[in-house]
């Protein structure tokens, strides 16, 4: 089998990385006994790794987000899936298993979310992202409306544009960067645990 590079940019080694960069990366690899690939690919550029993990958590772990981790990993993969980023798919994917413990829900809502097994109100949610994603300029305040009428609030509004927007730039960064998704992620969650 033919192992295709993790990027087409320089990977730096973990012994000549900043230490906190170094030690985030560590932290990650104790606790997912592997290195997802977006750690080393982004570690090309230290200020901007920073920059992008800072502004990452700042969205995916904000403390008073009404939108569950599943509900997150959702946006990411059906947006994902509409910029065509494969790594961004099959990571998110991977998480989306995990955080809904539904295996086949991932693959659902990148393929077609109206088809997946989903609430209005999340069906609302992933409306409201990939209008946001595909045509930003056709986002009017009938889709605030919409969204109101299903309980979400301007903050959780908020919440799925940064997410949106985020992975925007991270799906582009992994598409230019020829970023490969860890052989660890197609499998991961695929069976629900006994």
């Amino acid at each position: 089998m033919h192992e295709s590079p993790i990027s087409r940019y320089p990977v730096p080694s973990l012994d000549t990385l900043p230490d906190d960069i170094r030690e985030r990366i560590l932290a990650v690899q104790e606790k997912a006994r592997f290195i997802p690939n977006v750690f080393l690919t982004l570690a090309h550029r230290p200020a901007e790794f920073r920059a992008f993990f800072a502004y990452h958590d700042a969205i995916m772990e904000r403390a008073g987000s009404t939108l569950s981790a599943a509900e997150k990993e959702m946006i990411i993969v059906a947006t994902s899936a509409a910029n065509g980023c494969q790594y961004c798919v099959v990571a998110h994917g991977a998480l989306l298993r995990v955080f809904s413990k539904q295996p086949l829900l991932a693959d659902q809502i990148a393929i077609n979310y109206l088809h997946a097994p989903l609430s209005e109100k999340q069906k609302a949610m992933l409306a409201f992202s990939l209008k946001l994603a595909r045509t930003p300029e056709l986002v009017d305040e009938s889709d605030y409306d919409r969204l109101k009428q299903f309980g979400y609030d301007d903050e959780d509004i908020w919440d799925m544009a940064g997410i949106t927007a985020f992975f925007g730039l991270s799906n582009r960064m992994a598409i230019v960067t020829g970023m490969q998704a860890n052989a660890e992620f197609y499998t991961l969650a695929r069976q629900p645990k006994a």
